[in-house]
């Protein structure tokens, strides 16, 4: 096995338009980039921003008026965070909190992109490296509860070939992430209202034999869940037999994104279908985390990237025993 990843890893793509110009490994990643705006779109929101104590409804294009103090990215912000973009090399990211193409442009120049068509600030989303052949999918709105919460976005990775690869890039409901959803207060109650959207995604990708992953912001300790009544439970319960799913973090060390932040456990995931796991590379899980300088001169995020590869040409076509 680690022979032929190893062969993979080292082979040379073909001409435009082969059989071989999927890349042999696909790295693919999650992001949330806290509060994305491009300058131009932030500044004369700054005047018209929400006050604590006050509600702005999701479809809203308002900040709140802490981000609009904290969050206003300089030039030089975003140059460190296009250098962490750099550092992770992923051909493939899922985004979260992120206005649009504007802003996400100036961390990943010259990638193309999927986002969400809500009006909100925070849109999910993909950045793909150009030249991958992709397919941008619908907006995933089931998540958002009546656009009162952040949709989903889907993307469909070559689309028609044999080793076609959907995915989707999730944002749910913050403030529960390690209380039951039953009875856990407010917040744990809409985020378990999500879930049986998210479980309805996953059990119809492998009804249709998908390939598939979710990435994203799930708000969720998901590898410290226990009972029943959780979110894991839920969306990997093998009902159908292919919605069994691997937390690609399972056994990996958790690491703060800097030094002195107190959170203990991974609330960003991805997570691949039992028909994916047998590509996922061995020792390929990757966190990409902000050195002390960088976070205390520039506006990073309160997120750091997490990543793993796939051996794209392991993967047997569609149909094979």
């Amino acid at each position: 096995m680690l022979a032929l990843v190893g062969a993979l890893l080292l082979s040379t793509p073909a001409a435009p338009g082969s059989e071989s110009t999927r890349p042999a490994t696909l790295k693919i990643a999650t992001w949330n980039l806290e509060w994305l705006l491009a300058p131009a779109t932030f500044k004369p929101l700054k005047s018209t921003c929400v006050p604590k104590g006050s509600q702005a409804f999701a479809n809203d294009r308002r900040l709140p008026c802490d981000v609009a103090q904290r969050l206003e990215r300089s030039s030089r912000d975003f140059a460190a965070l296009a250098r962490y973009a750099r550092e992770l090399n992923a051909d493939v990211i899922a985004l979260q909190e992120v206005d649009g193409v504007d802003a996400a442009r100036l961390v990943f120049p010259g990638y193309e992109f999927c986002f969400s068509g809500s009006r909100h600030l925070q849109n999910t989303g993909f950045a793909v490296r150009a030249g991958l052949s992709k397919r941008c999918g619908p907006d995933f709105s089931a998540l958002s509860l009546d656009d009162t919460l952040r949709r989903g976005t889907e993307l469909v990775l070559f689309p028609g070939q044999p080793q076609e690869l959907h995915l989707l890039s999730i944002h749910l409901k913050s403030g529960c992430s390690d209380k039951s959803l039953a009875g856990g207060g407010k917040a744990c109650e809409t985020l378990a209202r999500q879930v049986p959207a998210l479980e309805g995604w996953i059990d119809a990708q492998a009804r249709a034999h998908h390939r598939f992953a979710v990435l994203g912001d799930f708000n969720r300790e998901l590898l410290r869940e226990r009972g029943a009544a959780q979110m894991w439970q839920a969306i990997s319960d093998r009902d159908p037999p292919d919605a069994h799913l691997l937390n690609v973090a399972e056994g990996q060390p958790f690491r703060n994104c800097v030094p002195g932040q107190a959170h203990s456990a991974f609330i960003d995931h991805i997570v691949i279908g039992r028909t994916l796991a047998d590509a996922l590379v061995p020792g390929s899980f990757e966190r990409v985390t902000f050195s002390a300088a960088d976070a205390r001169h520039a506006r990073l995020s309160d997120h750091c990237p997490l990543a793993v590869r796939l051996a794209i040409r392991q993967i047997a076509p569609m149909g094979a025993p």
